[in-house]
């Protein structure tokens, strides 16, 4: 039996899990990653920190699943996208910190080139809109305030990687400098219909293409880890960016199959085939993980404050001592008492694309209580994602397809019943949890297993897929509408000069 390796290396943990052919969990292994705040808006993490907790949760996976390398038939990668490494070729060591995707430090940047029209050109090259949130302002910023750094890279010393290019090149002791389609597109410096690093994007940016890893489809045959790392070599057989890899391990290879992981954020995906379609409702397109040379396309909405606001209320208000506490603590009372959380923290993502928006809570009376509070702020999970999949089935019909019919969950935040309920209500559309809710890792295990020959097809993997529990919604329409024009309210109050 061919075991499969998958490394998760998320925002806020590192993660190993170990999946048998069935994508069943055989182990797995977590290491928080603590985060790093050099100032308000500004996000970072230590590069070292994430190779060294990455690597300690493979080895101890492979431990609790009492096996050896040589019993995994590929390993894959899977990780937080558009966060932001430079490093020095020669000695493998980061020139700075990580910028992490929240990071808005890029948005005068960004700013400035809306100013000057770019807009529509970055947009019809790489599917995204001109935003901090992606790679290009972050790579701009090192370059310009690392000391040394842009002279580094015009003489081919530096190199760049999100963090799947950061794990590989750890993995081979510098041999593989690559990444795969899903994470380039995330960079706004990729040509998506092309499949490759834009000349003039580069350019406008200032960033040195000396400075870019080679890009690969998200199943195939990357190379090996050095065997020093793990006990003897281990095939690298599949890369994709966290959001992809669960749209495909949600077994959502089909055009208008969609899915939300409820993590930090939220992030929704609809899968359009090979049709690169542009949204109207403030949504991107971005590439799907392809298993071959052809195009494959997503349309996605990210939420920039998801399960986070869960962390602020354990760090930030301490009104609970633990994140699993806040389903109760929102079912002890029956609402949220007209109570509406907007938690922007770092700005609105899509479909507003508001970054100076800041959180409100509106709605307090002298009767409100925690527990009202805690149960908006979950609420305000479920309304941000309402919000994304309402703006994605209006695109889908202008585009002659149908509405969204099924969503399908995953993320640690889709545990909670209370907030599936509540999401099934106001969509007015069933959502449905897998068996396993590890999607984002099953995804990457299932790229590396194509490419090792464990699968076939992608077929058999659909197979593979099976539900825990599905979420009919219970809501009258027009109430579920109600609450969304509050909800709309409530976001114009957060945006408001």
């Amino acid at each position: 039996m061919a075991y499969l390796l998958a490394l998760d290396q998320g925002t806020s943990s590192s993660r190993s899990i170990v999946f048998d052919p069935q994508g069943r969990i055989v182990a797995q292994a977590q290491q928080e990653l603590p985060q790093i705040y050099p100032r308000p808006g500004w996000v970072e993490h230590d590069p070292m920190e994430i190779w060294g907790g990455q690597l300690a949760t493979a080895r101890e996976a492979l431990q609790r699943a009492g096996l050896k390398a040589g019993d995994i038939g590929a390993l894959g990668i899977t990780n937080q996208r558009e966060t932001t490494v430079l490093w020095n070729r020669r000695t493998g060591l980061p020139v700075h910190h990580a910028i992490v995707w929240q990071d808005r430090r890029g948005e005068p940047l960004c700013a400035q080139l809306r100013e000057q029209g770019h807009a529509p050109l970055i947009r019809s090259r790489t599917g995204l809109v001109i935003d901090s949130y992606f790679s290009a302002t972050k790579i701009r910023w090192l370059l310009d305030h690392v000391p040394g750094a842009r002279e580094q890279a015009q003489r081919g010393e530096l190199a760049f990687g999100t963090i799947d290019s950061w794990l590989l090149w750890q993995l081979t002791e510098g041999a593989l400098h690559a990444t795969d389609v899903t994470n380039a597109s995330r960079t706004m410096l990729f040509d998506v219909h092309r499949n490759q690093w834009d000349a003039d994007l580069l350019a406008l940016l200032d960033i040195p293409a000396a400075l870019m890893p080679e890009v690969l489809p998200s199943s195939a045959r990357y190379g090996q880890s050095r065997p020093s790392l793990l006990g003897a070599p281990v095939l690298i057989g599949g890369v994709a960016g966290d959001q992809q890899s669960a749209l495909f391990g949600q077994a959502c290879f089909q055009a208008g199959m969609a899915k939300n992981t409820y993590g930090t954020g939220c992030f929704l995906l609809m899968h359009t085939g090979g049709t690169f379609q542009t949204s109207v409702n403030g949504l991107l397109t971005t590439s799907a993980a392809q298993v071959h040379a052809a195009t494959e396309y997503a349309m996605e909405g990210s939420v920039f404050v998801g399960g986070a606001v869960v962390q602020w209320l354990r760090d930030g208000l301490h009104a609970i001592k633990a994140s699993g506490e806040v389903q109760s603590l929102a079912q002890s009372v029956p609402d949220a008492g007209g109570v509406m959380m907007v938690p922007a923290f770092t700005g609105l993502g899509a479909p507003y694309w508001k970054p100076d928006a800041r959180g409100t809570i509106t709605g307090i009376t002298r009767g409100t209580t925690v527990a009202h509070i805690a149960r908006a702020a979950l609420e305000s999970i479920a309304y941000q994602s309402a919000a994304l999949l309402q703006a994605m089935s209006r695109d889908a019909v202008a585009a002659g397809g149908a509405p969204v019919s099924e969503l399908r969950v995953d993320g640690g935040a889709c545990v909670n019943d209370l907030l599936m309920q509540f999401q099934a209500d106001l969509l007015g559309i069933p959502v449905v949890r897998p068996a396993c809710v590890e999607t984002t890792a099953l995804g990457a295990a299932y790229l590396a297993g194509l490419a090792a020959g464990v699968y076939r097809s992608t077929d058999e993997l659909a197979a593979l897929w099976r539900a825990e529990r599905r979420f009919e919604p219970t809501l009258p329409a027009d109430r579920a509408a109600e609450l969304m024009a509050r909800w709309e309210r409530a976001v114009r109050q957060a945006t408001a000069d």
